[in-house]
């Protein structure tokens, strides 16, 4: 006995059912492909009858037909179907070379094609692989057969045209991300400032990583001989991470004409707002630091950040700390502000940690220290600078897997 009806006229637990009493597409969780274009092609009526028999009994309600190879050709140019039956056995131009063009041309290079044929040898099939062929199916055809190797190739399809979206979307998105990223950066009229107004000489070497990733630096004007230098990266890769240190980035614009000169105030006010907008688990590392030309430091405070470099003309170098917890992580968190002597002649040089273990695998700062040491000493300026960025991307490589960033902030000599 038939069990209750709803309201719906189905039966209560049934499979949904389409007005003409053929179960949906999805009703068995399987990929929806009935509405999929399918071309056969054969020479005889009697066959492409069968073919669209047995493809209309299974639900397949695109189905065209052509008698030979060239109308084939003709009617994949003015409508591309998702798959192709083709007789490889025709007069004039058979199955054969039907494949041959259609994978020579790049918009149907990758167009599946099931290829019926009565060939059993060996050699035959082989002969129709390299034609082209992406599936056979013998003849006399077996309906269950047919249909299976339809659904299957039709659901590739589908799977490839969804996955080749995704990635094109995702592209997409990276172009996007990037082209903010580039927007973002101080350009050459901002470091012109700087070289006016504070006597230094601003230099940045930035490498985005291929899958694109969190590291940001940027200028907060203070006026008098002062400026604002940050370097951040927000943890992890991708558009999720590019996304946060462009929330941190607007968040530092609004609280440089706040608490900018006060380097350890504007960590704790920008952790705090980390921390409202950072999903749990987020965390970004950051320096921040107030470049005081008149009185010739660099007061800074530091979230787990790659810790400062000064170097003094003659080549010597002294490493500042970099204690703290990085961004986002609890609320309240504070940091001490530290001091470094920045005389005339030497260099400041902020860095993100990929640049410490790339040029310093041993991660004491030796290396490091010694390679801006000897730039420096050898008179420092673009010349210094491109010397050390040389250096990095040999080190990296052309696909680095993580981003990037160097700066050289060199005060005038007197």
């Amino acid at each position: 006995m038939n069990g209750p009806r709803d309201g719906s006229g189905a039966s209560s637990g049934s499979r949904p059912e389409r007005a003409d009493g053929r179960q949906p597409d999805w009703a068995d969780g399987r990929m929806p492909v009935h509405d999929c274009p399918i071309l056969v092609v054969d020479d005889t009526d009697f066959n492409r009858m069968l073919i669209g028999a047995f493809l209309g009994e299974a639900g397949f309600r695109d189905v065209s037909f052509a008698k030979n190879g060239v109308e084939a050709l003709e009617m994949v140019a003015a409508r591309q179907p998702d798959l192709l039956i083709l007789d490889i056995m025709m007069p004039g131009m058979d199955g054969f070379e039907v494949c041959r063009r259609l994978r020579a041309d790049p918009a149907t290079a990758d167009l599946p094609i099931l290829v019926q044929t009565a060939l059993t040898s060996v050699e035959d099939r082989n002969h129709a692989f390299a034609a082209g062929t992406t599936d056979l199916v013998s003849k006399p055809l077996d309906r269950a057969e047919l249909l299976a190797r339809v659904r299957l190739q039709l659901e590739s399809r589908r799977l490839i045209r969804d996955l080749q979206l995704y990635r094109s979307r995702i592209e997409s998105e990276m172009a996007i991300a990037r082209s903010m990223y580039d927007h973002l950066l101080p350009g050459a009229a901002a470091c012109e400032a700087l070289r006016r107004d504070c006597g230094v000489l601003l230099l940045s070497h930035t490498v985005i990583s291929s899958n694109l990733g969190g590291d940001l630096w940027g200028l907060v004007p203070l006026g008098g001989g002062r400026f604002g230098v940050y370097l951040l990266n927000a943890a992890g890769c991708g558009v999720s991470a590019a996304m946060n240190a462009f929330r941190l980035h607007t968040v530092i614009q609004e609280l440089g004409s706040h608490c900018g000169g006060d380097p350890a105030a504007f960590l704790h006010a920008l952790n705090g707002r980390a921390v409202e907008l950072f999903e749990r688990g987020q965390q970004a590392t950051m320096l921040y630091g107030v470049v005081d030309s008149a009185a010739g430091r660099f007061v800074y405070a530091a979230a787990a950040a790659a810790p400062p470099l000064v170097i003094a003309p003659d080549g010597s170098h002294a490493f500042g700390g970099a204690a703290g917890i990085p961004l986002g992580i609890a609320d309240g968190t504070r940091t001490e502000a530290v001091t470094v002597d920045f005389p005339p002649g030497a260099v400041l040089a902020l860095y993100s940690v990929a640049v410490l273990d790339a040029l310093d695998a041993g991660g004491t700062g030796i290396g490091l220290g010694w390679m801006f040491g000897r730039a420096v000493a050898e008179g420092g300026g673009r010349a210094g600078f491109e010397q050390v960025a040389r250096s990095l991307t040999l080190a990296l490589g052309d696909k680095p897997g993580d981003d990037h960033t160097l700066l050289w902030i060199e005060r005038s000599a007197p």
